[in-house]
């Protein structure tokens, strides 16, 4: 799974051009253990071998959105998911292909040729379901981008085929997540704004999110009010009444637990709409834990 805050610009961009450097050296890198791995059963083994089926995947998306200031549950957070999602998706594709140029398609790819480039022209089409009028400016480009590498992996693979049936899924990365220093995992929105972590030798870890002051940042508030906030969050465990906080900005620092001294969650509905936005880009499932009440 790829960071994603690792792309964020210093000026609230994505930079889309090492993203899809990323995506495309790690289905390189992945594609070539199909071969190095070993496998549980004789089955597994030959399916990984007809198929050479890839799982790329993402973490820190609900850190990045943040980061933006645009709440998890919106349009325009949903829709910069979307775009970032269909780039590597169509970059998995795309390399794929350009790899079934030079050694050959997966095995059980002929068979299938009809079936798959019809899959691979509803990933693209779906690209112009993305809200783009939702997104802010400086982020529209990555629509651009995400239509470009799916027209690449279709025009590639109608001529070469695909190397992997699959290229994609979002894994939740639960530990590998903190390995990779995220504050948020797979595709999930932050679980509280301040977490406290056990630790299996005793003790207690508290994480707080460090994309909240970059977001405060890019709603223009001032630094010392960001300090004040930040103070006031480490002392409450919640941004809800914090100086200077406007209303209308809160919704951004929605996370899927209510703090236990505030009043707001992400509601259970913004944690399907993020995962309907998303899935048309992915090869297989997203593994996604959708809180809500009991009633």
């Amino acid at each position: 799974s790829i960071n994603l805050m690792k792309f964020r610009t210093p000026d609230a961009g994505f930079d889309a051009e090492a993203f899809k450097k990323t995506v495309r050296t790690m289905i390189i890198a992945m594609e070539l253990a199909v071969d190095g791995s070993s496998y549980p059963t004789e089955k597994i083994a030959k399916n990984s071998h007809d198929f050479r089926p890839l799982g790329l995947g993402y973490a820190n998306l609900g850190a990045l959105l943040m980061s933006y200031g645009l709440p998890y549950d919106s349009d325009e957070g949903r829709a910069v998911a979307a775009a970032i999602t269909a780039i590597m998706g169509g970059e998995a594709y795309k390399t794929s292909a350009e790899l079934a140029a030079l050694v050959g398609p997966f095995p059980g790819y002929a068979k299938n040729r009809g079936s798959m480039l019809e899959v691979m022209n509803l990933h693209r089409s779906a690209v112009k379901k993305i809200e783009v009028v939702k997104m802010p400016s400086n982020l529209k480009n990555l629509v651009n981008d995400a239509w470009d590498c799916w027209t690449d992996a279709l025009e590639i693979g109608e001529i070469y085929g695909f190397r992997n049936s699959q290229a994609t899924v979002l894994a939740p990365t639960g530990t590998i997540a903190f390995m990779m220093d995220c504050d948020t995992t797979g595709i999930e929105p932050d679980i509280a704004i301040v977490k406290y972590k056990v630790l299996s030798g005793g003790g207690m870890l508290k994480i707080v999110n460090r994309s909240v002051p970059l977001a405060l940042r890019n709603l223009g508030y001032s630094e010392t009010a960001i300090n004040d906030i930040i103070d006031y969050i480490d002392k409450n465990d919640t941004i809800e009444g914090a100086p200077g906080v406007h209303e209308e900005h809160l919704p951004v620092f929605d996370c899927a637990f209510k703090a236990a001294k505030g009043k707001r969650s992400i509601h259970f509905k913004g944690h399907v709409k993020m995962m309907a936005v998303t899935q048309p880009f992915l090869s297989g499932a997203i593994s996604k834990t959708i809180n809500m009440p009991e009633s």
